[in-house]
């Protein structure tokens, strides 16, 4: 089995120090600019994109880098290492000072999810796991493993959902799950954190809104906690293609209930087809 020490080590420290950065330009007064219509970005998400690719580029110069906050690679991305870099997920949420905003780091094999760091800067938590092997959460001075737990109360499924923009295809989930609670929520990794840690089972995104870099981190440390991270029809996250754009949405779940979100979604059981 593969060693990624390194590599979570660089990725957690370069998360820690870009929060630094937004950290000290979130106590202060600073001005939203827009790359397109509702998508704002500040000197935070640029200031910390450019600490984070400058120093994996250092680190590993023979991999390739996604940032969100560089220009795209013209080419396709599907073999070899490449990092997927989310600087600030949940800008709309830093303008908004509600605190929930992360860095994300992930990085991929082969356009397989293989790890991922996620540092939450306003509670100074960060997760970080392997894909199928293991994943955990640094608060407080103390690691503890994270454990996507099967539903407590199987006939009640607790929702979390984004906290900019809701897909109204959710409202026809509630009706098919029985969905207790949902709780809304910025950042993409923000939101698994709370299935891989075990305080909500379920997460949705059904649109194309989201993009590689959304999807790398979270999805290995869900599947490092033991849940499920694929597609709105159970299909793997496909990584490294032109447009980086997650054009199936995205589903993270409890593992147990995983067949049940996607049936509601779809229509279709992802295990039943060949």
């Amino acid at each position: 089995m593969q060693d990624f020490s390194h590599e979570i080590e660089i990725a957690s420290h370069l998360a820690r120090k870009a929060g630094e950065i937004i950290m000290d330009i979130y106590k202060n007064d600073f001005a939203v600019m827009y790359k397109g219509i509702n998508d704002p970005v500040t000197k935070a998400d640029q200031q910390a994109n450019a600490l984070i690719v400058d120093e994996l580029h250092t680190q590993f110069p023979q991999d390739s880098i996604v940032a969100e906050e560089s220009p795209l690679p013209s080419n396709s991305l599907t073999t070899g290492r490449t990092w997927y870099i989310d600087p600030l997920d949940g800008t709309k949420e830093f303008i908004a000072h509600n605190g929930e905003f992360s860095i994300m780091i992930g990085l991929t094999i082969d356009a397989h999810a293989k790890l991922g760091v996620v540092y939450w800067p306003t509670r100074d938590e960060l997760y970080a796991g392997l894909t199928d092997q293991t994943a955990w959460v640094e608060r407080n001075g103390d690691r503890q493993k994270l454990f996507a737990c099967e539903s407590k109360c199987p006939p009640n499924i607790s929702l979390v959902t984004s906290r900019s923009h809701r897909s109204p295809a959710l409202s026809t989930i509630k009706q098919s799950l029985p969905i207790h609670k949902e709780q809304q929520m910025g950042s993409v990794g923000l939101k698994i954190a709370q299935i891989a840690q075990g305080t909500a089972d379920v997460y949705v995104e059904p649109s194309p809104y989201t993009k590689a870099w959304d999807a790398c981190a979270p999805e290995a440390i869900l599947r490092g906690a033991g849940g499920y991270f694929t597609d709105i029809h159970g299909k793997p996250i496909q990584y490294g293609l032109n447009n980086f754009r997650n054009l199936h949405g995205l589903v993270g779940s409890t593992p147990d209930i995983h067949q049940r979100v996607i049936h509601a979604l779809t229509g279709r059981c992802s295990s039943c087809e060949s």
